[in-house]
């Protein structure tokens, strides 16, 4: 048996791929139990105490890269006892081929799969920030934590960024972070647009002409404030279309922050037949406004009057406003003003016009 293992071929002998194939295969077994293991053990350094924390969150972000993690320390160990075959006539890693080449892979692969587990923290402490954000009535922590978070990320990019520079490039990271700063790598990676999105980011924190949770329009865009990025603002329009506005677009262009309004006005006229008598438009009238200010979600200040006799019908117009800044409750208030308005037409016995044309022929 010990003479079978020895025999050699691509020169390595079959106790060598045995020992790699045991260890991918020990690997690919086991893999999920030691990444739910260190999974539990990284959660409960973080928690320290706190059993409030996503433990089911925690194991969606981080159980699947800490498994693809051990899975490239598993191959490395395995294939540590594989030599390449002598007869390729391979330069050495120092130099420029396959060995490097592959060296060079795997390593890349290797820091791209550890910032991958550094970011998927960053999303988990996102996550329960969040989470404490809500129980708060300030909207300004929920602007906020992305912004942070979106910051954390594009540090830890940096970070891999020169990592990947020093360890696969052999740059001099010493020497480059020496001769141009942080801050001067930072800016010479940024394009001008990209910088002034930063700085209208800043603005829109510290100025804060709106929070997450507003509405406003901003040029032909009108919805709800859903994020404020590092970027840009993302707007959830109502028709549930997502739209990503850049942060510069949202300081220079003329933004109407319905969310501040302490009420919502609406205005709009009915037309009633030209049968109607004045009795019967006096009577409505009445009715309509002792309705609105009898409602318990508009105030005082509406205002109904018979306006104008239009081309094909009498109009009255209807004024008032909805005690709430809150787009559901303004639509909501309007559709049961609307049915009441209904009502009161049918009751004094009058009709809703519509544009029609009388035609007179004479007979010659």
């Amino acid at each position: 048996m010990d003479e079978f293992l020895t025999i050699e071929f691509l020169g390595n002998s079959l106790q060598d791929y045995t020992w790699f194939i045991s260890s991918i295969l020990i690997g690919l077994i086991f893999k999920k139990l030691i990444a739910n293991y260190l999974s539990n053990l990284l959660f409960r350094l973080i928690k320290r105490g706190n059993t409030d924390l996503g433990t089911k969150k925690f194991d969606e972000l981080l159980t699947q890269p800490i498994g693809f993690f051990i899975m490239l320390i598993i191959i490395y160990l395995g294939s540590s006892h594989i030599q390449y075959p002598p007869e390729w006539n391979l330069v050495s890693e120092n130099k420029i081929g396959l060995k490097m080449l592959i060296s060079k892979g795997f390593s890349l692969v290797f820091i791209f799969s550890l910032l991958r587990i550094l970011i998927r923290l960053i999303d988990f402490s996102g996550f329960i920030l969040m989470k404490k954000a809500e129980l708060t009535e300030s909207k300004m922590d929920d602007q906020l934590i992305p912004f942070i978070i979106e910051i954390g990320k594009i540090l830890i990019y940096i970070f891999g960024g020169f990592i990947i520079m020093g360890k696969i490039f052999d740059v001099n990271i010493a020497a480059l972070a020496t001769g141009l700063g942080i801050g001067g790598v930072a800016l010479a990676m940024a394009s001008k647009e990209s910088l002034e999105n930063l700085l209208g980011s800043f603005t829109i924190f510290f100025d804060q002409p709106f929070t997450v949770g507003d509405i406003v329009i901003v040029g032909s865009i009108t919805g709800k404030i859903e994020k404020v990025g590092f970027r840009s603002t993302r707007i959830r329009t109502f028709d549930k279309s997502l739209v990503t506005v850049p942060n510069k677009k949202m300081i220079d262009a003329e933004l109407d922050n319905l969310g501040l309004r302490s009420v919502r006005r609406v205005k709009f006229n009915i037309g009633l037949t030209y049968e109607t008598s004045s009795n019967q438009i006096k009577a409505i009238v009445k009715d309509i406004q002792e309705m609105i200010h009898k409602h318990e979600k508009t105030n005082n200040e509406g205002r109904v009057r018979f306006q104008e006799f239009g081309a094909s019908s009498l109009d009255i117009m209807v004024l008032y406003f909805v005690d709430s800044p809150r787009w559901e409750d303004l639509i909501d208030v309007k559709e049961d003003v609307n049915y009441k308005i209904i009502e009161i037409v049918k009751k004094h016995k009058s009709e809703f016009a519509f544009p029609s044309r009388t035609i007179y022929l004479q007979k010659e």
